[in-house]
């Protein structure tokens, strides 16, 4: 390719076609075209469904997982090669089809999924043994092309290498006469490389996806352009679960390019959706002039309509202060809400605590969209989707259809953090699909669309109740969580086997790691006709900045260092007090502050791992601005793929805490979305991000998920800090100006 054409392809992204029909090619991502999309003759040797050498040495690796700005596509990747000694520089990476027999991650019960931090942790047994099995068919090839026995060879970046001659055949060569043995090797616990073997992991590497992101050739659900080719935009209801009762489209139609308007009046509430009404037409742009003349009378029903954040906080947290209100036990180590109320009840004294924490909206900078073609019973989906397993329920389900006639090409995601996991924007294509076969229609959300039917953070009322003995030890500890469910939503069958627990909205990384003698989560179901989802950290995000601050609430009690108490409690987690003494002495712990200025901390143990923050901090007593000056960071994720990738997550994550503690917020009122876009929906600025000191700490334990760790310690971290500074408690997300000066009036 030349240099003239490099550059117009880097300027037109636009034009950038995914190319994905009934070849059955499919969409490629990474450094170059798969070796069979490149239009090579000779056929590559495929030593397994993951696997491919081409005869030049080209070895292409499936990528299994949804590449969203996290670095998958390329660390899953050097999980194989690395075991296999593939050369690294003649590695090529395609995104897998969407069979989750083959391809699923064995952490999200064998499904597509790319969520909770998972992909790393679910696939590191899977793909290890897959990179050692094809290392063991290449020498068995090139053995008999030798003619030496198997035991004699050993294996460098590319080439299998005879011990004794130092004869040397590249896989390239090997993979011309390669076939697969009969019966296949078997690769074991013994036939993995130890840590100290390792040639790539534990190492930093470019990347994959950067070099596409920045030239303007990666292709993102938006991207998508396939021959004749319809657009839609959807106006949906302004409370969700409304439907269209009258519908004037006489001014819509008259636009130029627009083909029709359809009722989707199937209400989509699993999905987070409740329909609408959707223009087709020839372009976006004429769709959305289009919806923007829609007449519509909706209907005046739905449970949302009584809907108002200012209320709805209030009366969750008198529910999580009443025991009378019934709840489901999410966390007992080995003991019920009866013991831990019978150990508060024998306390020396009770400490009782109320904390809020508002809607959050997920404001991915690509919008939801979604590509679909129907053709009889075969349903083709192309869109940026964080679990392709889950679009494919979703399209045979109202496609009634199966599974297996679902053919999901995954892209780019321009942002997930579990936005992109229910897929309305897919079912809503689907259904204008059905009704013009053989047409592929894609539907795009306005960025008001999106951030106004958004599946938010679950606005939660948290309740603690804290039983201390005379030396002001923890003997019991009562936390009680009260919001919406996602599971009740998403995953109904689920929650119902469950008895109503709920591991999103009160489960995962609200648990306590440290000792304590009787620690439970109690969770109580509250709807108010609002759709929640997951969000990044789940209920981590919002569990730890009470909990944090309730540890040090208690250090203050005891007159101990905070820090110094963290360590006492997890005295038999020596990998948690790493995290927390390494951050300690990075910030200064103990040091004094410029004036004005004060130090806080927070641990946590999100998803499996360990980290520990803390923040600088400073507030304006007149304003009530809080100020974070400088943040110290650890993680101790286990294993560590790719440890400058782990940085960044690192730091990706602490923005978003940082966004989640200070400004973001949802208001609504009567069921309303007051915040459109980004004028009225805030966000961390460039200039409000503080510098960012990260510590990434690997060991050899199993890894861990770090793509949502950053996000719990920041907000208790920085309240911490504030406490130290003006002797009072926040209890509110986000601690916006506003609030701080409540609190500091009180």
């Amino acid at each position: 390719m030349t240099a003239a054409l490099t550059q117009s392809r880097a300027l037109s992204r636009r034009s950038f076609l995914v190319a994905v029909g009934a070849t059955g090619a499919i969409v490629t991502f990474g450094p170059a075209e798969a070796f069979a999309a490149a239009g090579a003759t000779a056929q590559p040797f495929a030593a397994n469904a993951w696997i491919s050498i081409a005869h030049d040495g080209t070895v292409t690796i499936m990528s299994p997982a949804a590449e969203m700005g996290q670095g998958v596509m390329t660390s899953l990747p050097l999980i194989i090669a690395d075991e296999m000694d593939a050369d690294w520089h003649k590695v090529k990476v395609v995104q897998s089809p969407s069979d989750g027999k083959t391809f699923g991650n064995p952490a999200q019960q064998g499904f597509l999924m790319t969520h909770g931090s998972q992909s790393v942790t679910g696939y590191w047994d899977k793909l290890r043994p897959i990179g050692a099995q094809t290392r063991k068919v290449l020498c068995w090839n090139a053995a008999q092309m030798m003619n030496v026995p198997v035991s004699e060879l050993t294996t460098e970046p590319g080439f299998v290498v005879h011990k004794g001659t130092k004869k040397r055949l590249s896989y390239g060569e090997i993979a011309r006469h390669a076939k697969l043995p009969d019966p296949m090797p078997e690769a074991g616990k013994d036939d993995l490389k130890k840590p100290a073997d390792y040639r790539y992991l534990g190492k930093n590497f470019q990347r994959v996806d950067i070099p596409h992101k920045v030239n303007g050739s990666a292709a993102y659900g938006l991207d998508v352009n396939l021959p004749g080719m319809l657009y839609a935009s959807v106006l949906h209801p302004p409370v969700q679960g409304e439907i269209a009762e009258k519908i004037d489209d006489s001014a819509a139609k008259a636009v130029k390019g627009v083909k029709a308007v359809v009722p989707l009046p199937i209400p989509l509430g699993p999905l987070g959706a409740a329909g609408g009404v959707a223009v087709v037409g020839e372009t976006y742009e004429a769709t959305k002039k289009a919806k923007a003349l829609l007449q519509v009378t909706w209907s005046n029903k739905a449970a949302g309509r009584t809907y108002d954040t200012e209320t709805v906080g209030q009366e969750y947290a008198k529910t999580a202060a009443d025991w009378s209100q019934k709840g489901v036990d999410m966390v007992a180590f080995g003991l019920s809400h009866g013991d831990a109320a019978a150990a508060n009840a024998g306390a020396a004294r009770v400490i009782k605590a109320d904390f809020v924490s508002e809607h959050v909206a997920h404001t991915c900078m690509e919008p939801l969209n979604a590509t679909v073609r129907v053709d009889g019973d075969k349903v083709e989906v192309w869109a940026g989707q964080q679990s392709p397993s889950i679009v494919q329920f979703i399209c045979a389900a109202v496609g009634k259809t199966s599974p297996a006639n679902v053919a999901v090409h995954s892209t780019f995601i321009g942002g997930g953090f579990g936005r992109r996991d229910d897929g309305p924007e897919v079912a809503e294509a689907l259904l204008l699909a059905k009704g013009m076969p053989g047409t592929p229609i894609k539907v795009i959300w306005s960025r008001e669309d999106d951030i106004t039917n958004d599946t938010f953070r679950p606005l939660v009322a948290q309740h603690f109740e804290i039983g201390l003995d005379q030396n002001n030890d923890i003997v019991g500890w009562r936390h009680r969580i009260v919001g919406a469910s996602y599971a009740a939503r998403a995953l109904a069958e689920i929650f119902e086997k469950m008895g109503g627990q709920d591991i999103v909205t009160a489960g995962l990384g609200a648990e306590l790691n440290y000792k304590l003698p009787a620690h439970t989560i109690d969770y109580v179901r509250a709807e108010g006709g609002v759709s929640v989802g997951a969000w990044r950290s789940i209920a981590a995000g919002y569990a730890k900045f009470a909990q944090e601050q309730l540890i040090d609430e208690i250090a203050a009690i005891k007159n101990v260092d905070p820090v110094e108490f963290r360590l006492k409690l997890l005295q038999e987690q020596p990998r948690a007090k790493h995290v927390i003494e390494t951050v300690a002495k990075m910030a200064g712990w103990g040091k004094k502050r410029p004036n004005g200025r004060a130090l806080g901390f927070a641990y946590s143990d999100c998803l499996r791992g360990h980290h520990a923050l803390a923040a600088e901090c400073s507030v304006d007593r007149a304003s009530g601005r809080i100020h974070v000056h400088e943040i110290w960071a650890a993680t101790n994720p286990g294993f560590v793929i790719d440890p400058k990738n782990t940085e960044q997550q690192m730091e990706s994550a602490i923005i978003m805490g940082l966004g989640a503690g200070l400004v973001e917020h949802v208001d609504i009122k009567k069921g309303v979305v007051q915040q459109q876009n980004f004028d009225t929906y805030r966000l961390m600025r460039m200039s409000d991000v503080p510098p960012m000191h990260i510590a990434v700490i690997s060991t050899e334990d199993h890894p861990t998920g770090v793509g949502e760790a950053g996000t719990p310690p920041v907000a208790p971290a920085i309240a911490n800090a504030v406490a130290v500074l003006t002797g009072k408690r926040l209890r509110h997300l986000p601690m916006t100006p506003t609030r701080v000066q409540e609190v500091l009036k009180a």
